[in-house]
């Protein structure tokens, strides 16, 4: 679809065409019959995946469950060639999805949205485009991840600097070709960890620079062969009910054993099983790794004991297991060779706690102490402005307020879902829904689901707006809060999960905590509830909202 063969007016209107966008779009249009658009800034669909094209970008949540399950024709039509798929394999998956439900005919590509504004009087959103287009529609769906605002740093003398610089969060389409080139990486985060072993495959010489050291688990990630693609093609329904009954929405289970009630003998065996399977079922081996200090403790010490058993130099090991925060409570990685890249003689890590930038030179990296590191290359692996700063960008706003004052101090809004005063607009993962803690496709599915059954219902009870109301909102957000400290996930203040890496941004934890199965009860018992805690054309469902209560159970795992 071109831009100019766009109409203007539409039911509904979807941002974003990546996982959340391609399945909303197929719901609204070949569900419910109606007149829907998608936007999309990229000239292809993929959304995240579009832009993540760093050597190295790859899931990190296996790919038996990284898809769609609303289709078994999809399902079973599409085969995965490894445990990790990199970002090709995706993209190449969400084109597969595209084109299997012909959703290309209605995706305008390679346009941006710029203004996005609510009229009480049409009870229509305006959508406004980089192209001087004025869209509108009733409902107004966000897709726009929530990994998708690249974070470069504000460091001084980047506009200086004579060499090429990229983030990893928005590469170029042709790739980077690092062929005899002297490169600085900034940033150890996820996709840090997976760039810098393959950018020092082809380098002539890596400088990372370490802010903050970082945990990490073998990937171990290998090929499938014929019988285990087979098995996940023949199991979609087996596979299909444990993703949506995990806690954190990935194809296996959590342990039920808490760490320290089985013996230290036990206890290393585990964890020593855990580190060979490798991968993001470290984190469930046992059952309160994020719950207890004392067992989260002992499963940073054994990463630390395997992080200085891979690194030959002390000095270097040294930095690397200078961590200060409980283990995964930051996004925790899973590397390919991550920790083993420092052992080459072509790279080097730099502590930036002992020595800050000082700022960037025209030809390098100049740190407080005079030490001047000179580079043709600079990589940002520095992040993003994660889950408010895809939505922010779009500057929503009312005649009332902007979606930015309202954040102000934070995101509040009703189940991730709904933010009062913003009528007839639902986000797809937003901030307050179990969303980067979980496998992300799967808490796609559940939040498009239940976002098209509530249109559904409001046009069959002839309902034309529907918003959050504000009571339900604070009960929502203090919910969260007080879901996320019951785990050591707020201990660490320099996580994006708390808004730290961007400077300014209101400190507060944003992802739910407990658990994607435990979130879709809530969602649904809402809904069968006849949607309470929202306002249906400006009149409470029920006068009810302070009864809203929301509480995790005995058995409560945590859902990351």
């Amino acid at each position: 679809m071109k831009t100019e063969h766009l109409s203007k007016t539409y039911d509904a209107l979807v941002i974003g065409a990546g996982f959340s966008g391609l399945y909303q779009l197929h719901r609204l249009r070949d569900d419910l019959g109606l007149n829907v658009a998608l936007i999309e800034k990229a000239a292809g669909v993929g959304g995240t995946w579009y832009w993540n094209r760093y050597p190295g970008a790859r899931c990190d949540s296996e790919s038996q469950g990284y898809a769609y399950f609303f289709s078994r024709h999809l399902h079973e039509n599409w085969q995965w060639s490894e445990r990790y798929p990199g970002h090709a394999e995706i993209r190449n998956y969400l084109n597969y999805v595209a084109d299997t439900l012909d959703l290309r005919k209605n995706i305008v590509f390679n346009t941006t949205v710029s203004k996005c504004s609510f009229s009480h009087e049409t009870e229509l959103w305006e959508i406004q485009t980089a192209h001087h287009e004025a869209l509108h529609c009733r409902w107004l769906i966000t897709a726009v991840g929530c990994l998708s605002a690249a974070n470069v740093p504000d460091i001084t003398g980047l506009s200086q600097f004579e060499g090429e610089w990229y983030h990893t969060g928005d590469w170029p389409i042709n790739d980077v070709d690092f062929k005899g080139l002297r490169v600085g990486q900034i940033g150890t985060g996820s996709t840090g960890i997976q760039a810098a072993p393959e950018i020092a495959k082809t380098c002539d010489h890596l400088t990372v620079f370490q802010r903050t050291p970082n945990y990490s688990i073998p990937a171990r990630n290998k090929a499938w062969d014929a019988s285990y693609s087979d098995w996940v093609r023949n199991h979609y329904e087996e596979l299909k009910a444990l993703v949506r009954t995990t806690p954190n929405g990935h194809p296996f289970r959590i342990s039920t054993t808490p760490t320290m009630e089985v013996s230290d003998e036990v206890r290393q065996n585990m964890f020593e099983e855990a580190w060979a399977v490798g991968g993001l079922r470290f984190r469930g081996v046992f059952s309160d790794l994020l719950t207890s200090q004392k067992a989260n403790t002992a499963a940073a010490n054994f990463i630390k004991s395997k992080i200085r058993q891979k690194v030959t130099d002390p000095a270097t090991a040294d930095k690397l297991t200078n961590i200060d925060h409980p283990y995964a409570a930051k996004r925790p990685p899973i590397d390919t060779h991550y920790f083993e890249t420092f052992n080459k003689d072509h790279v080097k890590l730099v502590d930036l706690q002992a020595d800050p930038i000082a700022k960037i030179t025209r030809n390098g990296i100049a740190l407080e102490s005079g030490a001047h590191h000179n580079l043709d290359v600079i990589v940002f692996a520095t992040g993003y402005d994660a889950m408010t700063g895809p939505l922010l960008n779009l500057n929503i706003e009312t005649p009332k307020a902007s979606l930015k004052s309202y954040w102000e101090e934070g995101p509040r809004n009703y189940l991730g879902l709904a933010i009062p005063g913003f009528p007839n607009l639902f986000t797809i993962t937003g901030p307050g829904s179990p969303s980067v803690l979980s496998n992300m496709p799967v808490s796609i599915e559940q939040h498009v689901d239940w976002i098209t059954e509530c249109i559904a219902h409001c046009s069959e009870t002839g309902c034309t707006s529907i918003e959050a109301q504000e009571q339900s909102a604070e009960i929502w957000t203090d919910h969260v809060r007080e879901t996320a400290n019951a785990t050591l996930l707020p201990k660490v203040k320099h996580s994006w999960y708390l808004g730290a890496n961007i400077p300014g941004k209101p400190r507060v934890f944003m992802p739910y905590a407990g658990g994607l199965n435990m979130y879709r009860k809530i969602c649904n018992n809402i809904a069968e509830e006849g949607y309470k805690g929202f306002l249906l054309n400006s009149e409470p469902v029920r006068e009810t909202t302070k009864q809203l209560e929301f509480t995790t159970s005995d058995g409560f795992l945590l859902g990351v």
